[in-house]
């Protein structure tokens, strides 16, 4: 699978943009602010119905325009499919695939996988757990289609239970009958969804440390541990355990939605003992990682895009980075850069297909076939 040809209009600082894709590596060259990230950020469109940035659609129209429009079109074992995204001011988003509208956008995740490394990478280590958890969704949801469900029926649930604990906070009255209503389907699902993040974790431990070995080229021992409420105990005890605490809270404090993954490094958390070097690659590794854990389970090699990778790290580990993405089990690739010369000068030493566009001036630098 990979992307043939992509279109934008209006979207974010391109007025229009039109290029045709190589099936392997494309790179995008430019100064900051230029526009490299956008283009990732309109394929990332593509595959998850969204922007990997901005969270609010609007905020992707071009400034003083009324609309944004995405094609891209995508060539894969049995098919060419057309994929767009249309979005105009104060009017809903509309998600189309072979010219057919989507009447739910949930239906397309995991058609068209894809993995995101970028400089935002950073909060999967800074950030709070929410980010973390949201990670791991995006990557099971790309496969799994039952578990995207069983997400937004855990959440839809989790809202109306806390709902009821707001309630009893104002009026002190609470209908025990609907509580264990919302307590029996909130287990129910929360089992699913642990079990399945449970997975991920153990599935993803020995790749993600072989990447990583790799591009560091040390031995050190990384570990992705998944922290949550259900590793021990009856969670519909746990639920009635905290029902007090919950009342004075007004929102449901024990569940899947607390739930965490704690980064280390050598058993310390990376956050606190990595440095700025150790912290890039452990998570481009994990990247990595999830790239072989989605290939694994659907068969198809996402789409790479590596948005500013290479600030930060050395030399060495660009080159073995770059020379590792362009093996056989790599699909299509894309790279942003602030450099002029640094792609240019690995890509035509390893002799791989590629295409580097100069967005400074529109022009193409190399397009080896």
């Amino acid at each position: 699978m990979y992307l043939k040809k992509l279109s934008l209009v209006n979207f974010k600082n391109f007025e229009t943009f039109d290029f045709e894709l190589c099936e392997k590596v494309n790179c995008f060259l430019g100064d900051n602010g230029i526009g490299k990230t956008n283009i990732l950020d309109s394929i990332h469109y593509l595959s998850f119905c969204k922007s990997f940035i901005n969270l609010s659609d609007r905020q992707n129209i071009k400034e003083n325009e009324d609309f944004f429009l995405i094609n891209g079109e995508f060539e894969r074992i049995e098919s060419v499919d057309k994929v767009s995204c249309a979005l105009q001011r104060d009017k809903k988003k509309s998600f189309k695939k072979n010219g057919v509208e989507y009447q739910k956008l949930s239906e397309h995740i995991g058609f068209l996988p894809v993995v995101f490394t970028t400089p935002y990478d950073s909060n999967l280590i800074h950030g709070g757990s929410d980010i973390r958890r949201k990670f791991v969704d995006s990557i099971i949801s790309q496969f799994d289609k039952e578990y995207l469900q069983y997400l937004i029926a855990y959440n839809r649930i989790l809202e109306q239970r806390n709902q009821l604990l707001k309630n009893y906070s104002k009026y002190s009255v609470m209908s025990s009958e609907e509580l264990e209503i919302w307590d029996m389907q909130l287990v129910d699902f929360a089992k699913k969804i642990y079990l399945a993040r449970k997975n991920f974790a153990n599935e993803t431990a020995d790749i993600f440390q072989n990447y990583y070995n790799l591009i560091a080229d040390n031995k050190e021992k990384v570990n992705l541990e998944y922290v949550s409420h259900l590793d021990s105990g009856n969670f519909t005890e746990k639920l009635i355990d905290s029902l007090q605490k919950d009342k004075i809270l007004g929102y449901t404090s024990v569940g899947v939605h607390k739930d965490d993954f704690e980064f280390s490094l050598e058993g310390n958390p990376i956050k606190r003992f990595g440095s700025q070097g150790q912290q890039k690659t452990y998570v481009i590794s994990l990247k990595f990682a999830q790239f072989d854990y989605i290939r694994s389970k659907t068969n198809l090699a996402p789409i790479l895009l590596l948005d500013d990778i290479f600030d930060k790290l050395d030399k060495k580990r660009v080159n073995v980075i770059t020379r590792l993405v362009s093996e056989s089990k790599f699909g299509q690739i894309f790279i942003t850069d602030t450099s002029y010369s640094r792609m240019p000068d690995i890509l035509n030493e390893l002799e791989i297909k590629h295409k580097i566009l100069n967005l400074s001036n529109n022009k193409i630098i190399t397009n080896y076939e």
